[in-house]
């Protein structure tokens, strides 16, 4: 497949690096020589030192032959642009990165794909969807669902009082279990457990159960004591803020820090038009003892959301040292999520990868629905859709011979979703969820 990126910013990076890693043929393209030196020595890709709108860098980096165009500059109307360009020149399909809300109106969207741009990628609705979930409940670190929303995929970091620790996963239970343990991060490895394994304090362990089963994960989790979340703080009022709370539960009570004074009048005036009620707050939020408008000990989720990693991952500290439990940190610098992980801050965000897995989902040839990249776990979660007479239906699941390092988690079947065991036999048509270790989800586009 040959992919032309225009962008040589955090999210094309990513984005090249992950794709040459399975040989596709990649062409990275950018204005800035600086963002493109040592790539093409420590990647298998192609760069070009020249603008993406450029009629001519286009043809001559062979657009016409294209299977994907994908516009990620920093510049809104520059991915447009770029995006028409190609796709007037015979690329097959084309993605943008676009920062304006109002584009996602399926009206609007049709009327820019006829123009060229097949999709729009927004990384502030996708990074806001990832809060949102998150702050579903306190004791969760990263969740995911699943078709309706009834089967689901959710994160969990396990501490001493949790039950099923130093334990054989064969012994906890089996097939009778109303969960599946279908990955294990400990450190910097992340494993996909037989049997044999067991799970250690200070693991994050990833689970695919149904939504009404949540409280026995919790509960075997030694996390009954978590509250429910009623109010949350947010520092820094930027668009992924605003998103988030158009995204929450309009029962939870929500209350933005912003700096800026301009900046808190332009959130008032853009929440008083959605009918939200927001409390919103002028001040700093890393020194919660300056702020006299907010009881922090009311609070059970903070999410902090400033254009600096370092800023954010010192409040979610001080956060936790005011006692709020559940604490979430946009770090956009990828060399500090591991510090950050380290330092036990809570959920991590990262738009610019997050945006990264999106446009991946739309290069696989398998008719994947959903998919998360989960950073820190080095793992994809996939829900994909099988196939007429697909491979994968032809024997129970585990005959089937599966990669190693690939399981599978659950799947929807008519609309119920349901966990999948060794004797399950897949048909046609059921959405199936698996949960893999990164850069192999290609390898299983054959059995779907």
């Amino acid at each position: 497949m040959k992919i032309i990126i225009g962008g040589a910013g955090a999210v094309g990076t990513h984005l090249a690096q992950l794709l040459s890693k399975e040989k596709q043929d990649i062409v990275l393209m950018d204005e800035k020589i600086e963002r493109l030196q040592h790539l093409s020595s420590a990647f298998d890709l192609m760069v070009m030192n020249a603008s993406p709108t450029s009629i001519k860098a286009q043809k001559n980096a062979g657009v016409a032959d294209a299977d994907m165009f994908i516009g990620v500059t920093p510049d809104e109307s520059t991915n447009m642009t770029c995006c028409m360009i190609a796709s007037n020149l015979g690329c097959k399909k084309t993605v943008a990165r676009i920062d304006n809300y109002e584009y996602l109106d399926p009206q609007i969207s049709e009327f820019f794909r006829h123009l060229g741009v097949n999709s729009l990628v927004y990384p502030e609705l996708l990074a806001a969807r990832e809060i949102a979930n998150t702050l579903q409940t306190s004791w969760i670190r990263q969740w995911w669902e699943v078709g309706s929303g009834d089967l689901v995929m959710i994160g969990v970091k396990l501490r001493k009082n949790a039950q099923i620790l130093n334990t054989p996963l064969k012994d906890l239970g089996g097939a009778e279990l109303p969960y599946h343990i279908v990955a294990i991060k400990r450190d910097d490895e992340t494993i996909i457990p037989n049997g044999n394994d067991m799970i250690l304090d200070q693991d994050v362990v990833y689970f695919m159960a149904n939504k009404k089963d949540l409280s026995k994960i919790q509960e075997v989790c030694g996390k009954e004591a978590y509250p429910e979340i009623k109010n949350v703080l947010i520092v820094g009022g930027d668009r992924i803020a605003i998103r988030t709370v158009d995204l929450l539960d309009p029962s939870i009570h929500v209350t933005i820090i912003e700096q800026d004074e301009k900046r808190c009048e332009r959130i008032n005036e853009l929440l008083a038009k959605k009918g939200n009620k927001v409390l919103v707050v002028k001040g700093d939020g890393r020194n919660f003892a300056s702020l006299e408008d907010i009881n922090v000990s009311k609070y059970q989720a903070f999410v902090a959301l400033t254009g600096s990693a370092e800023v954010n991952i010192l409040a979610c500290l001080a956060a936790h040292k005011e006692g709020i439990v559940k604490t979430v940190a946009k770090v956009e610098k990828n060399e500090y999520m591991k510090m950050a992980e380290d330092l036990d801050i809570g959920t991590i965000i990262n738009k610019k990868n997050i945006a990264a897995g999106s446009i991946y989902q739309k290069l696989l040839a398998a008719d994947v629905t959903n998919m998360k990249s989960l950073e820190l776990a080095n793992a994809d979660v996939a829900e994909l859709t099988v196939g007429p007479n697909a491979k994968i239906t032809r024997k129970p699941v585990k005959d089937l011979g599966l990669p190693k390092g690939v399981t599978i988690g659950g799947m929807v079947r008519d609309g119920v979703g349901m966990l999948v065991q060794g004797n399950t036999v897949l048909q046609e048509g059921d959405h199936v969820v698996i949960f893999c270790l990164s850069n192999m989800i290609n390898k299983l586009e054959k059995f779907f």
